[in-house]
This record gives C-alpha cells, structure tokens and sequence, in this order.
C-alpha cells in the first residue's frame, strides 16, 4: 500500500508511562535524544491500533513517497486521507513531554498506562492491554 521508505535505524526498546491528566506523555530520554522541539503523532501507517511518534524529517519523507499510482485505488486514497487527517505536529516540552491529541488518544485506547516502543523508525504509542493481545497474534 505504502511506498518504500528508508528510515535510519534509531528506535529500539520498550518502556513503560503514563500519561498525565493533560494528555501528556514523557517520551524516554534514550528516544527523546532524537528530537529537537517537534514531533509528529498519527495513527499506526500501518493500520496497527497504536500510534507512531515521528521525527520531522521522516514524517514529511514518508508522507512524500505516497505516489500518483496510490491515489487512484480507492481504499488506499481513504485511507492516506484519513491518515493525513487525523496526523498531528506536536511540540515537546522542555520536559520532553508531547501532549496527544484526544481524538488519537482514543484511536489507539490510551487512557493512563501507555507502553513505549522503539520501531526502529518511529517511536509507537500502545496501550498495554491491547499490546499484548496484539503480540499474540489475537490469542
């Protein structure tokens, strides 16, 4: 569906947070070394339920390889375009805190306890719960 993208190699681990009452969620020191001021938050590229923090430089690279051929299939065009949409630059706090927007909060079943994952290019927003059913295969 996705064009192929190179992503260097920086994400790897797994920790445990919470997020705070505003939303927030402290990004790991080991990850947050990568990032300056800004991120991007959006919903898995993959449709996984979780969502993926991005450096800028990768988000607006992935974004540039979806080609003309992507567009003309329907379900892939309503997909990249609900992509798009609910996609978020956010800013990181000088306590490496990334506020999450409600709606994606929601998409991805983030209430409180959020696991923390290196996915080598991106950085992945999971709840637990849905986390370890998901590694499961379902099971």
């Amino acid at each position: 569906m996705w064009s192929r993208q190179e992503f260097e190699a920086r994400f790897f681990g797994a920790f445990e947070h919470s997020l705070d009452v505003k939303g927030r969620i402290t990004l790991p020191a080991k990850f947050r070394a990568y990032f300056e001021d800004r991120c991007f938050v959006a919903q898995s590229q993959f449709g996984d339920p979780c969502l993926a923090v991005w450096l800028p430089e990768d988000f607006f690279g992935f974004a540039s390889n979806i080609n003309n051929d992507q567009w003309a299939d329907d379900e892939t065009r309503r997909f990249v375009r609900s992509w798009a949409r609910e996609a978020f630059e956010c800013e990181i706090d000088k306590l490496g805190r990334v506020a999450i927007p409600a709606n994606l909060r929601r998409y991805a079943s983030l209430n409180k306890e959020v696991s923390v994952h290196g996915a080598v290019g991106t950085v992945e927003l999971w709840d637990p719960e849905v986390w370890s059913h998901y590694k499961t295969g379902g099971r």
